[in-house]
């Protein structure tokens, strides 16, 4: 049988060649300071990973798999190395090279592994989480409370003007929320990653610019992912303005508010009135994503702050000075909205360039087809609590009118619980995006059970103090009397809609979209069919139970989805150490 010999030199080199290739790399991160992030995930990816640029996972199973090969691939070289070799080459010298260059290729491995891939992120295996959680809540508060007080604050004056024209506002604002909704919430999420995306990919080149202006002011970046968001808003608020200002009539007989109903007249009006702010909602909600992709949250909560104060300012004046009535309270909404957009216009024009770049270079294509997911879902959701309401009002002014009080309430409540999962989304997807898969547990467990603490408080506050905060609202004994049957649908479901609302935020974390547009379709098939027939024997009761159940899915969803060991959230199930897992997205 021939003998196969090795020389020194001819072993080495072919030992080596994957070493090369890690060498390349280090070289290549370290002299970009980690920048290009899109170049160390492909070269991930041809080694074997799966997911290519927006999650290359490495762990210690996947390091045992890209070993393996690693030495097949020697050996494949040198079949005669463990039997027989040329003198001019040991035994003992190949066990001890092949063992040096494992140990090496182990080491980079690892060190890419736990590379932090994002420049303006440093990792602390020591951080607070719980503190740091607690931070960003406060701020996410503030925003989320600012919206919905204003309206809070818009409901109890129209309530203080009549019976009458607080049912038929509700209705109006009803629909005004589904159809401008539709297409906001998932612009506002998209606009949020394309232009962090934008940013990370222009990274290296202001970082030049920095260098070559010696520390002077840059210039305004024109990014593609700004402009197509503004113009998408743009579109997409003139488009809703005209729905709902030629629709009005339609779409209120959809919600069961026919022409012979007392409620039609004032509430086309007002509908008609609320639809000229369209387009400034759109193009703020759009503002808010576009900010929060330059992790500035500062900004729209000072523009919201002010454009709300003002508004609020605006009503009385409005309604009661100039004698103009609901007029007067719709004009004070709009007029408040423009001013928001401008303001954040005003801001963002500090940042970037506002106008468009050339038309091939925008990003309609990447926009429509990410918010998919999310478009569906915002529709299942709008439906069944649109499908709510109508119900509600198929009942009559006086039960619609106590109807539109409570959910005010309910609603206003519990997105106090949303500011805490949105703060939660955002501390899980940036240890996700490291690898800290023990810190997103320990994120997790928390705000569960923050969740939780919070939803029981806030029953038990809402269920002492309900009856006597509806009086701010309405002085009308009978809508009342109504609205005190609701009391337990409003406080005892705030525990079910603070995990609701938390289990949303940790979907998003981990980027479940699909799971979350999926669940959501489903459980809200089944909430609309027991809202279709639960009213018709239970009246306003049947109503409350249906929006109770539906929030109870929600939860359920949540639940079954985290507890799943084949899902997302598999490392909930197991002892987990720092650094076991890298991700670079």
């Amino acid at each position: 049988m021939a003998q196969t010999s090795f020389t020194g030199s001819a072993i080495s080199s072919g030992l080596t060649h994957r070493k090369k290739e890690w060498n390349r790399i280090n070289t290549y991160t370290s002299s970009h300071s980690l920048l290009n992030q899109y170049e160390i995930c492909r070269f991930r990816k041809e080694l074997g990973y799966k997911d290519g640029l927006r999650s290359c996972h490495l762990s210690a199973m996947h390091r045992n798999s890209l070993l393996s090969p690693l030495l097949t691939h020697r050996k494949c070289h040198s079949p005669a190395l463990h039997s027989q070799v040329g003198s001019d080459f040991g035994v003992e010298d190949a066990e001890e090279r092949l063992t040096l260059n494992e140990q090496k290729d182990t080491a980079r491995i690892n060190s890419i592994a736990t590379d932090n891939v994002d420049v303006h992120e440093v990792t602390e295996t020591s951080t607070d989480v719980k503190r740091e959680l607690i931070m960003l809540s406060l701020p996410a508060i503030a925003g989320q409370a600012i919206d919905p007080f204003a309206q809070l604050m818009e409901t109890a004056y129209i309530g203080r003007y009549s019976s009458v024209a607080l049912a038929s506002a509700g209705v109006s604002v009803s629909i005004f929320n589904v159809v401008s909704k539709l297409f906001n919430i998932p612009l506002f999420s998209v606009a949020t990653s394309f232009v962090a995306e934008d940013i990370s990919r222009n990274a290296i080149e202001n970082l030049s610019s920095a260098e070559s202006t010696n520390g002077k002011p840059l210039e305004r970046k024109q990014l593609s992912s700004v402009s197509t968001a503004l113009l998408l808003a743009i579109l997409i608020g003139i488009i809703e303005a005209l729905a709902l200002s030629l629709g009005s009539g339609l779409f209120l007989k959809l919600m069961g508010v026919p022409s012979t109903s007392d409620m039609h007249v004032p509430a086309k009006h007002f509908l008609s009135l609320r639809a000229l702010g369209a387009p400034a909602v759109v193009i703020s909600l759009a503002l808010q994503g576009i900010f929060r992709g330059f992790k500035d949250t500062q900004t729209p909560v000072f523009c919201l702050g002010v454009g709300n104060v003002l508004s609020i300012f605006f009503f009385p004046i409005l309604m009661f000075g100039f004698r103009m009535g609901v007029t007067g309270a719709a004009l004070s909404t709009v007029l408040s909205q423009y001013i928001v957009a401008f303001l954040m216009i005003r801001h963002l024009n500090k940042k970037v360039l506002l106008l468009p770049p050339k038309i091939g270079e925008l990003q309609f294509g990447g926009y429509i087809k990410s918010g998919g997911f999310l478009i569906g879902r915002t529709l299942s959701v709008l439906i069944t609590m649109t499908l709510g309401t109508s119900m509600a009002a198929r009942q009559g002014s006086m039960p619609m009118a106590a109807h539109q009080i409570c959910m005010q309430v309910w609603l206003a409540v519990s997105l106090l619980t949303d500011a805490l999962a949105t703060s939660g989304q955002a501390l899980i997807a940036s240890y996700l995006s490291k690898g800290d898969l023990q810190t997103v547990k320990e994120v997790a467990n928390f705000v569960l059970k923050i969740g939780v603490a919070t939803g029981v408080s806030l029953a038990a506050i809402l269920g002492v103090s309900f009856s006597s905060l509806a009086t701010l609202f309405t002085q009308d004994a009978e809508v009342l009397a109504i609205v005190r049957t609701g009391v337990l649908f409003v406080s005892a479901s705030q525990p079910i809609n603070a995990l609701a609302f938390i289990f949303d935020g940790l979907h998003y974390g981990v980027s479940d979209f699909p799971y979350a547009a999926g669940s959501m379709m489903l459980l809200s098939a089944v909430s609309s069919t027991f809202l279709l027939f639960a009213p018709k024997t239970l009246g306003l009761r049947g109503v409350w139970l249906g929006l109770t159940l539906f929030m109870a899915l929600r939860m359920t969803a949540g639940f079954v989805r985290i507890l799943s060991k084949t899902g997302p959230w598999w490392f909930l199930h197991k002892d987990l150490e720092r650094g076991e897992l890298s991700v670079c997205s």
